[in-house]
């Protein structure tokens, strides 16, 4: 049995792959798949910003134009403060297993390194914002 050789994330169309192959795991996700179905309305506009977003990180690009903070804080107000370190744990979990699945190199080490930094960057705002 031949080993796949995977590559690392070289363009904005391994973003997409990424991101597209990474929330299909999340919907299907028992915790966090109905928390994302009940925010994402309209899931290609989600993977084009997300694309956007991860190109950003990875390439710096300068395409993504949002708060992804204060995008979280509004998430956790909806579901009344029930977000938890654990949900992102999940969700950092998910990331992982994806970019191992598909990817591997530089650029796929440093989007799990700024995964996990985001992943905590976003649960803090989100504490610190429930306290106001």
């Amino acid at each position: 049995m031949e080993k796949e050789i995977k590559h690392d994330i070289l363009d904005r169309s391994d973003v997409d792959l990424l991101v597209r192959t990474f929330y299909g795991k999340i919907r299907e996700h028992e915790t966090l798949g109905p928390i994302f179905d009940q925010m994402v309305m309209d899931w290609e506009s989600h993977f084009e910003l997300l694309t956007d977003f991860w190109e950003s990180q990875l390439f710096l690009a300068k395409k993504y134009k949002g708060n992804p903070i204060k995008v979280h804080q509004a998430v956790d107000k909806r579901i009344n403060g029930t977000l938890t370190m654990e949900h992102f744990g999940q969700w950092l979990n998910l990331w992982l297993q994806t970019l191992d699945q598909l990817f591997e190199g530089e650029r796929a080490w440093i989007a799990k390194n700024r995964a996990r930094k985001i992943a905590t960057m976003l649960y803090v705002n989100i504490f610190e914002n429930r306290m106001r």
